[in-house]
């Protein structure tokens, strides 16, 4: 059995994962430490800073991972570009002042910490493996340069052990460089991921050393191969492989032995059955473990653990993706790797809740737009059941910026391909892997050839996966031939070529690789509403009745009808799950605006209006009904106030303070919206009370939503998404205030500015209100209510105990809340 990718067979199916970053106890031969604390960090060129013996007691103390620019200021003068964007159908040059965010990510900055490696000794060996660091990366020990590496947003991995002492601390000293008009988004800066340091015998299994696949897999058994490489420092006694399946609850369900003595840099090639397994899916995202024990005669050398799944697709001509045997289309987001008020600054908890957040929705994929993802990330994806389009590029030889990534492709490319893929060939959640998103190149004949090059290399570092790309430029796609040569042909926001683009493909499916692009603020309301493109309004928002779309995009309704109509169609990635900073369409020259408005949530991770549509069609198991607008509109009286409704029922009846306005049913026509939502386009507006009554197909009520006219602000509330946290230092909560009324109704324009304190056993580390004009700091406690909703985030301290919140505003009853820290 092989996964089938339509017109060629790759062999095997991928189920995977990479050993995990724990600290190995004391007395085994692999040790691992994050390198989290202690460093210190200056900003500018510091002559001799890679020194052991220079002076950096003047520096500032950060805790890693750190984006030192998400502190700020905002200014529209930080890398202005003047630049024609022609993915956005541009003509002529304009300055763009947000659209990289308005921050201040250019420039260099060291890090500086010293490094113990407890017991070091003859015979083993040193590695530094860094998650990410922000950008072009040169990484000195005892002030030798051990390497550099470009590519801000790929993994990679120093031996640094010629380079430490024998005795006493070693001084560890990066460097890294943003340059200007680098990117089209906020890229963030600095040690963004973790620093890892790996402590091995000679004799040991190398970073990314397994590479896991299930050939075969049945309902009595899979079949389970594990191809292990093992690095040596010479002459040794014969080598033994002895590898342990565990499943879910910890049970060894399988055990290999394997011999290999031969010298060089030896391979072990082990394959296990697994009895009646599990599979996985997003629906049961189950997990096993192989744990690989290296000896050398008697003695153990190496322990490695490899997280995998087991799972099979197929692509199929002519029918589309498969997952375990069962025919599904995708539903996915793509997002950039900003993480709103924290930055680029990787955090646990905070992709949780994000994914959290989209599992409610009722999305099952991610696409890593546009490059390598963190490895936190693709972990979190295994753990709860989410399909991964990990990507690798946004250039590839032709620029779309200055200083992009074009500047390095032909000496990094391969390499950059090389260690996104043994990073995360083990990962269950990965189906397929993208070579890139809307090159130019497409548009000569080099693309396809370029392509071609790209995918061998992936198809020869995992024969097991698909490969595609997002293609933007249709006519050039198919004049020159890019779209005839991935195996998984992605086209961004054409959804009314596909049944042309299937008449000339010869894979006979395709996917929308990046589609919709509607943009709204939330709890932002314009009239009349109309369906329009590239709207721009005074106040540098956009509506949130989800009729606004850019010149070259759509709403989601028109993806919608060809999704659910097409079945060859593989699903969608919608741009985007959340708003990121940068890339403020369609204000890109308009200033203040630092933050895309593209997102199904804010930037603070606060659903909008839009969450709901794709809830009731993405989620069909659980319940949804939302009315849009509020209904809080002094001075409008009387006026003409549309009403829509989201929800997976057939049909809903609207009342406007206890009268009817009529019963809606979804239904085909020439509007795709009438297909996905209810509207009722003539209702009037009259303060009271709006409510909707839902009917299945039978015509039985199911569900009923009313919204009130709010009153005056009164309170605030306090919402968490949880109360206990892990005493790490690390885990946060993140916790909604809401400005309410008396009677508890939001108060839809509520601006007060709030304060926020946090006192006990944790501390205040960021807060968003999801407003892409603001120009607050995330970093300061206080922070204006935008549409009367702001998120505060709460650290955990590295101790036990309990932590109070306070939220407070002038005139307003404060919020407090109590959370708990303690063991995991």
């Amino acid at each position: 059995m092989s996964a089938s990718f339509g017109r060629r067979a790759l062999a095997g199916l991928a189920t995977f994962a990479l050993s995990s970053t724990v600290l190995v106890a004391s007395g085994q031969a692999r040790q691992e430490y994050l390198l989290t604390t202690d460093w210190k960090f200056a900003k500018g060129e510091q002559p001799d800073a890679a020194k052991p013996d220079f002076k950096d007691a003047g520096w500032q103390t950060v805790r890693v991972p750190h984006d030192w620019a998400i502190y700020g200021p905002f200014d529209g003068n930080n890398d202005l570009q003047t630049v024609k964007i022609e993915q956005n159908q541009e003509q002529k040059a304009t300055q763009k002042a947000g659209r990289t965010g308005g921050l201040p990510f250019i420039g260099t900055g060291w890090y500086r910490r010293k490094l113990a490696v407890p017991g070091f000794k003859a015979g083993q060996r040193a590695v530094l493996l860094f998650d990410g660091a922000m950008s072009d990366a040169h990484v000195f020990v005892n002030g030798k340069e051990v390497g550099s590496w470009p590519y801000g947003y790929n993994s990679f991995s120093f031996d640094i052990t010629s380079y430490l002492k024998a005795s006493g601390d070693n001084t560890l000293a990066v460097r890294l460089k943003n340059q200007s008009e680098a990117s089209r988004w906020y890229p963030g800066a600095g040690l963004y991921r973790n620093v890892h340091l790996i402590v091995t015998d000679d004799v040991h299994i190398p970073v990314w050393g397994t590479y896991l696949t299930t050939p075969a897999i049945t309902a009595q058994a899979a079949t389970v191969k594990l191809r292990t490489q093992v690095a040596s420092g010479g002459a040794r006694p014969a080598l033994r492989l002895v590898t342990e399946i565990k499943d879910a609850n910890g049970k060894v369900v399988a055990i290999s032995t394997g011999n290999l003595a031969a010298a060089g840099t030896p391979e072990f090639d082990q394959t296990l059955q697994v009895p009646q397994p599990k599979l996985w899916s997003p629906e049961a995202p189950v997990l096993y473990t192989a744990s690989s024990k290296l000896y050398a005669g008697q003695a153990l050398k190496d322990t490695y653990t490899t997280r995998f799944g087991i799972r099979s697709f197929k692509f199929e001509p002519g029918k589309g993706f498969s997952l375990n045997g069962q025919p599904r289309k995708f539903k996915g987001v793509c997002n950039h790797h900003d993480l709103g008020p924290l930055g680029a600054a990787v955090n646990t908890a905070a992709l949780r809740r994000q994914l959290a957040l989209l599992k409610d929705m009722g999305c099952d994929a991610i696409r890593t737009s546009h490059n390598m993802p963190a490895p936190e990330l693709v972990q979190l994806c295994d753990e709860m059941g989410f399909m991964m389009m990990v990507e690798a590029f946004d250039e590839w030889k032709a620029p779309k910026v200055k200083n992009g990534y074009s500047q390095y492709f032909d000496e990094w490319s391969e390499r950059d391909l090389v260690n996104m893929v043994h990073r995360d060939r083990n990962h269950p959640s990965v189906i397929m892997w993208s070579i890139g998103n809307e090159v130019p190149d497409q548009s000569n004949a080099n693309g396809p050839l370029i392509a071609k090059r790209l995918q061998d290399i992936v198809h020869r570092e995992d024969p097991t996966r698909p490969v595609a790309a997002g293609m933007d430029r249709y006519g050039d796609d198919f004049k020159y031939g890019m779209a005839n040569v991935l195996d998984i042909p992605g086209f961004n926001y054409k959804p009314y070529q596909y049944p042309d683009a299937l008449s000339k493909l010869p894979q006979g499916f395709l996917l929308g690789s990046e589609t919709a692009s509607t943009i709204s603020s939330r709890g932002v309301y314009k009239f009349p509403v109309v369906r329009a493109k590239q709207k721009q309004y005074d106040d540098n928002q956009c509506s949130s009745y989800d009729l606004e779309a850019c010149v070259w995009s759509q709403t989601p309704d028109e993806e919608f009808v060809k999704q659910d109509d097409i079945p060859n169609v593989l699903g969608e990635f919608v741009w985007t799950g959340f708003d990121y900073l940068g890339e403020p369409t369609p204000y890109d020259e308009k200033w203040p605006s630092h933050s895309s408005m593209f997102g199904i949530l804010d930037l603070a991770g606060m659903p909008k209006d839009r969450f709901y549509l794709y809830r009731a069609r993405w989620n069909p198991t659980a319940p949804t009904l939302h009315l849009l607008p509020h209904w809080t509109w002094p001075g409008r009286e009387g006026q003409t106030t549309p009403v829509f409704c989201y929800t997976n029922a057939p049909s809903a009846e609207l009342f406007v303070n206890g009268v009817s306005q009529g019963r809606q049913t979804k239904a085909k026509s020439d509007q795709p919206q009438t297909r996905y939502r209810l509207m009722w386009n003539d209702v009037k507006y009259a303060p009271g009370a709006i409510k909707v009554v839902a009917y299945d197909a039978q015509g039985k009520a199911v569900g009923e939503e009313t919204v009130r006219t709010a009153g005056k602000p009164h309170h605030i509330k306090l919402v968490a998404d949880r109360t206990k946290l892990a005493a790490d230092g690390l885990d946060q909560a993140y916790v909604t205030a809401r400005v309410e009324d008396a009677d508890g109704n939001l108060c839809p324009d509520a601006a007060d500015q709030l304060q926020v304190a946090v006192s006990g056993a944790g501390r205040f580390r960021a807060m968003g209100n999801g407003d892409p004009t603001s120009l607050e700091l995330f970093h300061e406690p206080r922070m204006h209510a935008f549409h009367g909703q702001l998120v505060a985030i709460v650290q955990a301290a590295d101790k036990a105990g309990d932590v109070q919140l306070k939220v407070s505003g002038a005139g307003l009853q404060a919020g407090t809340l109590q959370l708990k820290t303690g063991a995991k």
